[in-house]
């Protein structure tokens, strides 16, 4: 009985330490929200102590993300799409090309690596699926997914970032011939490939959820939310979010990977789309609308739940917006209140991460239902172009990355 007791604890220990050697956009589980505790509630006037700040990484709007003490950074040289491993005092251990850039509108690279088990898991601007060696970047597999499958595109190519499950990446084709794509995770080999919904792919990153012990994979193209069994790429159902696609700029550009919490799902895209709360049926099998919100049409910043409240920024505009507060069981708006400019959220221990995409404004602000209650603010002066990309936060460390430049800031106490 011992022997047993100690096998199923090592199971549970190294299931776990599994578990976490996984990292990816916006965290853990893509909710946004990082685990990191004993984080500062206030920061210095000037801001929180910057540990490092490394320069030369190549245009882009992907997040770092930090996977065994080592910086893994993405971004765009000449034509191609490169990634950047640098040590936590900033020496640069290895650049790798690993793929075609996109080449039109904004080509800055947008995909933020996933990392398990010592791989790499990549999208090039292009479409191309790519595994790497954690330590050495060298390529492992590489499909051109695009071209193989015959994907469509929207106009600012391609933002998503590879999803994991048990075997396989998962890869938003979009396109006549297939909707998502299942490649195996150790040689890149097609496992299998949904039925076409119909429309080009979307911008967002699809997410795993589980339900009364159902797994399903939840994918975005120009026209519809997709609920996918992992095992076989079936489609369990779909919903039509193309038809809240009323403004004239924007349509189908499903942009933010959906939120989801207590058996219900939350999408948000800009260009007056409203948020939308979908109800899963008990058998995970279908899904209802449950209620819209027409404040928080959040553009390219993902949005956070925390304690029962949805916070993001919406969209005024290409050029503005305002940051926004519903309550998730109703769709009530809590509050709409002017901040600089729309941007992008992430949380943990707590508080809020909040960074407007204009001016490089990055704050610290209290998850308060009654407004948007700001604690400490300071500027990003580094770097170029739009704050678009999305901070993280690994270690008690704070990794905000604009254009070219990585600055990594201290946040626990």
């Amino acid at each position: 009985m011992k022997e047993l007791i100690g096998v199923a604890l090592f199971l549970l220990i190294t299931g776990a330490l599994v578990a976490q050697d996984l990292v990816q956009w916006r965290g853990p589980d893509r909710s946004g929200i990082y685990p990191d505790k004993g984080l500062l509630k206030e920061w210095p006037a000037a801001g929180p102590e910057l540990l490092l700040e490394v320069d030369g990484l190549g245009g882009g709007y992907s997040s770092p993300v930090v996977y065994h003490d080592v910086i893994y950074v993405t971004g765009i040289r000449d034509s191609s799409d490169i990634i950047t491993a640098i040590k936590m005092d900033g020496e640069k251990i290895w650049e790798k090309v690993y793929g075609r850039a996109w080449y039109r509108s904004y080509p800055e690279n947008r995909s933020t690596p996933t990392i398990e088990n010592g791989k790499i898991y990549l999208v090039s601007g292009m479409g191309e699926v790519v595994c790497l060696d954690a330590v050495s970047g060298n390529e492992v597999w590489k499909v051109d997914a695009h071209s193989t499958f015959k994907g469509e595109l929207q106009n600012w190519g391609i933002a998503e970032s590879v999803l994991l499950t048990d075997r396989a990446a998962i890869y938003t084709v979009g396109g006549e011939e297939t909707s998502v794509i299942a490649l195996d995770k150790i040689n890149g080999n097609l496992l299998w490939k949904s039925k076409s919904l119909g429309g080009p792919r979307a911008y967002a990153s699809p997410s795993l959820i589980e339900k009364n012990g159902m797994m399903l994979i939840l994918a975005q193209t120009s026209n519809d939310l997709i609920a996918l069994d992992p095992a076989n790429g079936n489609v369990v159902w779909s919903y039509d979010l193309f038809q809240y696609h009323t403004h004239r700029m924007g349509k189908g550009a499903q942009t933010n990977t959906a939120l989801f919490y207590n058996d219900e799902i939350f999408v948000t895209s800009g260009y007056d789309h409203p948020g939308t709360m979908f109800s899963l049926a008990d058998d995970a099998k279908s899904v209802s609308l449950k209620w819209k919100n027409d404040t928080l049409d959040c553009h390219i910043g993902g949005v956070v739940m925390v304690d029962g409240k949805i916070f993001g920024s919406n969209w005024a505009s290409n050029t503005g917006g305002n940051w926004a507060c519903l309550d998730w069981k109703t769709g009530k708006t809590m509050y709409e209140e002017t901040w600089n400019n729309k941007g992008s959220v992430i949380a943990a221990d707590g508080m809020l991460y909040c960074y407007e995409e204009k001016g490089g404004n990055l704050a610290l602000v209290r998850p308060n239902p009654e407004k948007f209650d700001i604690v400490s603010s300071f500027k990003i002066e580094k770097g170029t172009g739009p704050h678009w990309a999305h901070p993280s936060i690994y270690g008690g460390k704070l990794f905000v990355r604009h254009g070219e430049v990585l600055m990594v800031y201290k946040i626990s106490n």
